[in-house]
């Protein structure tokens, strides 16, 4: 299908070639021929069916599984299983690994730990290989691959249990610090899987770990139940004055990043952070549980409905038209030729809204046509984030309701109703006393809303419908304790902060935390399919790419399988990994997430998530690029088959992929999540022409992903102008249905006080110095503060044990001599003084 945006370069180069006279009126007839052959054609291909796409913390497990491993590396199954058969045969005669006790398989276990601690790193390698054979399942006595993941996920306990863990934490340690492996890889001209097998293989055994230990099922046992919480204590907190094994992952990242390790495998690293990040701190739905129980600590009212469920409820509305808005845009008559037709234009469009508003039937369908300058936009603003994201290899940069249709005769579904309740937030009502006021009593009263004295009576019940659906968020409510401990730190004391795993990691990654977010941030530019192969930016392939080239065709076109595979991956992990850190942070403190979000926003992370959608979405979500028959489990339990074009091109028969799904949700949730109520930030939708590429994201028939993206069409529509808002009526009706209402928000007009010119440097610059000012006041901490408090007991301060340096008792007579006996002190003087 042909790309909107060239679509359009193409319409207004039509246009304006056809102003010059004649011959733009005899192209006409032509231009008519070929809207109609184009929309007959395009008609198949626009509609996507509704995608049946249930949004959760991750994939299934054996997808999950299968993702950690590249096809390059499923030669290494056989390896593994080889070291492991070697090492077993040595120590038990006559058995399989299935048919021992349970005590005999842990002596096997504490044997081969035993034997990781050899100095040769060969035999230590070969050990290594036989613990993750063992972790993968012991695939060679396995007839299914049922069996495949049940005895992967029995051995991981008992591996756990043992401390297999803690034993390839250390290998892990030492591989990161070797220097010998660095320079080597930093002299080749081309990375291959070669040159990272040792960290592979710690990681993978390390990841299967974390995922099957944090699958729960209700058939586990008491026992596995206490492991799992064993296990997520020991990632979460310091253990033996280390850092929380996440920080460790972050700086792999950022060394990677330096380009002082390449040779990392970074999708096993990132993958294992995301697991590790959702283990430890939760995944969504245990954070509407952490919400729940926040807002009652805290004496607010319950939440009036649980989101997770209201957008899981949500229907897809079909898709624009956008082949059919270009053919029309290109052909409309002048406005004068339209007057006489109006009238039955009118009749048209209401018989068709109020079967929208009320049976929600084809929200796009009617859609008005595209104009020239929307069009035009597209090209301009994928120039604009080239050059935007350019700078993100260099150094981070701060980047500069409907009215109600006439029912028709005919019988329709009336709605129960829209599926958010209503929100109002204090600032909202004070903003519409403060205007009741000055028009009808000439005076305002400040930040009080009760006094409603002189007010008209429509005033005193528009105020209690506010006050009804008034909403107090977690958040209002830290900022007002924090703008209190700013102003009296002495009469309320020093804040009580609960060591949770959350605030832990938060700690941590303070000092770090901007080189982290750019450093995920260029990866995900190197992974995401829009980015143009540059020669400086960094190599995400190092872990995909074999030894040797490929030489046949077949084997060329895997090899490109596999490639965009280990991207599509990389962009899912990292994707989950920021939105996750982003909501557990938010509900933590507010303004930890404000110090996250603020660095994303200075690296450039707006136009990158636009560029990584200013392509065809609907392409990249139904995109198969993955080879069924070489997946985990499966490739471990048959034999791999002969490359055939066939086999490559048999993929699953899915209408989707999970994954890439995945990530365009979590893209857009990232996205609303930097700019909702920013309006700098909103701006900065509006500069970048993100209008143009959100729509098109609206032809993917998928509830949640339209939610998301008519947010952020919701968010900037009052800067828009009339003119859009007026040919987008059909999405505009979209977003009255599907998003929530803020009662006395003029998105659909413009004419609010927040549309008006605003100062956008000086609101980045008041929020960081409250960021800076939550940070230093809870985090830095110095001894010598002048709020200190003073020991004034003489005997307590001469009892007080001083630290002298080692040599100071062979000089203390010389010192005593030099600054007491030589000094002489006049009493009188000193009484007087004081």
């Amino acid at each position: 299908m042909e790309d909107p945006a060239a679509a359009g370069a193409g319409s207004s180069s039509t246009n304006s070639n056809g102003n010059g006279g004649g011959k733009g009126k005899q192209a006409a007839p032509k231009g008519r021929e070929a809207f109609r052959s184009q929309r007959r054609e395009s008609e198949g291909s626009v509609d996507c069916p509704t995608l049946e796409f249930e949004y959760g913390d991750a994939d299934g497990h054996a997808a999950e599984l299968s993702e950690l491993y590249s096809y390059t590396e499923n030669l290494e199954f056989t390896t593994n299983r080889r070291c492991f058969e070697e090492d077993f045969k040595t120590q038990v005669q006559g058995k399989e690994w299935l048919e021992l006790e349970e005590d005999a398989q842990k002596a096997y276990v504490m044997g081969l730990l035993d034997r990781l601690e050899v100095v040769s790193r060969e035999r230590r390698l070969k050990v290594a290989r036989a613990v993750l054979y063992l972790a993968q399942g012991t695939f060679g006595e396995c007839d299914s691959e049922v069996d495949v993941l049940h005895w992967s996920r029995y051995n991981c306990f008992l591996l756990y249990q043992m401390g297999t863990f803690s034993a390839f934490l250390e290998l892990l340690h030492m591989e990161i610090d070797n220097s010998q492996a660095c320079s080597s890889a930093l002299r080749k001209p081309a990375i291959s899987i070669a040159d990272s097998t040792e960290l592979r293989v710690l990681l993978s055994v390390m990841y299967l770990l974390v995922e099957n230990i944090r699958l729960e099922r209700e058939t586990d046992s008491c026992r596995w139940r206490t492991a799992r919480e064993t296990f997520r204590t020991e990632l979460s907190f310091s253990v033996h004055n280390e850092e929380p094994f996440a920080l460790l992952l972050f700086s792999m990242v950022t060394k990677f990043c330096s380009g002082l390790a390449p040779h990392f495998p970074i999708k096993k690293v990132l993958l294992l952070l995301w697991k590790v990040v959702m283990f430890t701190l939760g995944g969504f739905e245990h954070l509407q549980v952490l919400k729940v129980q926040k807002r009652a600590e805290l004496g607010l009212p319950p939440l009036a409905e649980d989101s997770i469920q209201v957008v899981k409820s949500m229907r897809a509305a079909s898709p624009p038209s956008y082949t059919l808005d270009l053919g029309e845009s290109q052909l409309a008559p002048p406005p004068s030729k339209l007057r006489g037709r109006r009238g039955s234009r009118r009749q048209l469009l209401t018989k068709q809204d109020s079967l929208d508003i009320y049976n929600e039937r084809d929200l796009f369908k009617t859609e008005e046509p595209a104009t020239e300058e929307e069009e035009e936009s597209a090209g301009d603003g994928e120039r604009t984030l080239d050059g935007e994201l350019d700078l993100l290899e260099q150094d981070p940069l701060v980047p500069p309701p409907p009215s109600q249709a006439s029912l028709s005769a005919e019988r329709v579904a009336f709605p129960k109703g829209l599926p958010w309740a209503p929100k109002v937030r204090q600032k909202d009502i004070e903003h519409f006393l403060e205007m009741s006021r000055n028009k009808f009593i000439g005076f305002t009263l400040g930040q009080d809303t009760d006094t409603l004295v002189g007010l008209p009576r429509p005033i005193h019940e528009s105020v209690k419908t506010l006050k009804q659906h008034k909403y107090i968020s977690i958040a209002d409510v830290q900022i007002k304790n924090e703008e209190d401990l700013e102003k009296c730190p002495m009469s309320l004391g020093e804040e009580v902060v609960p060591e949770t795993p959350c605030e832990i990691l938060y700690q941590g990654m303070l000092y770090s935390l901007p080189q982290y977010m750019i450093a995920l941030l260029k990866i995900l530019l190197a992974a995401a399919p829009t980015s143009k192969a540059k020669t400086d930016s960094i190599n995400i392939l190092a872990d995909v790419l074999p030894e040797e080239m490929p030489i046949t065709v077949l084997q060329s076109m895997k090899l490109g399988i596999d490639v965009n595979r280990h991207k599509e991956i990389i962009v899912k992990s990292i994707s989950a990994l920021l939105l996750l850190l982003l909501k557990h942070f938010k509900l933590n403190h507010i303004y930890q997430f404000e110090y996250v979000s603020q660095h994303l926003v200075f690296a450039n992370c707006i136009p990158l998530i636009l560029k990584f959608f200013n392509q065809n979405i609907l392409s990249y979500i139904t995109a198969k690029n993955s080879i069924s028959v070489l997946d985990y489990p499966c490739c471990t339990i048959q034999d791999l088959p002969e490359l055939t074009t066939e086999s490559l091109e048999a993929g699953d028969n899915n209408q989707f992929c999970w994954r890439n799904l995945f990530s365009c949700i979590n893209l857009l949730r990232l996205l609303n999540k930097l700019t909702k109520w920013k309006h700098s930030r909103t701006m900065m939708l509006v500069v970048f022409k993100s209008a143009p590429i959100l729509k098109r994201a609206l032809k993917v028939k998928q509830a949640m992903l339209q939610l998301y993206v008519l947010k952020l069409l919701k968010i900037q529509t009052k800067y828009l102008g009339r003119q859009w808002r007026k040919s987008n009526m059909k999405t505009m009706s979209a977003i009255y249905q599907k998003v929530r209402h803020r009662m006395n928000d003029d998105w659909a007009y413009g004419n609010d006080i927040d549309a008006r010119p605003w100062d956008f440097q000086a609101e980045e610059c008041t929020l960081r110095a409250n960021i800076e000012a939550f940070n230093s006041r809870r985090y830095d901490k110095p001894q010598d503060s002048e709020f200190s408090p003073v020991d004034n007991c003489l005997q307590s301060v001469l009892g007080q044990r001083l630290d002298l340096p080692e040599d100071f008792h062979y000089s203390y007579e010389l010192w005593l001599e030099r600054e007491v006996f030589s000094q002489p002190i006049c009493w009188e003087e000193l009484l007087q003084n004081h």
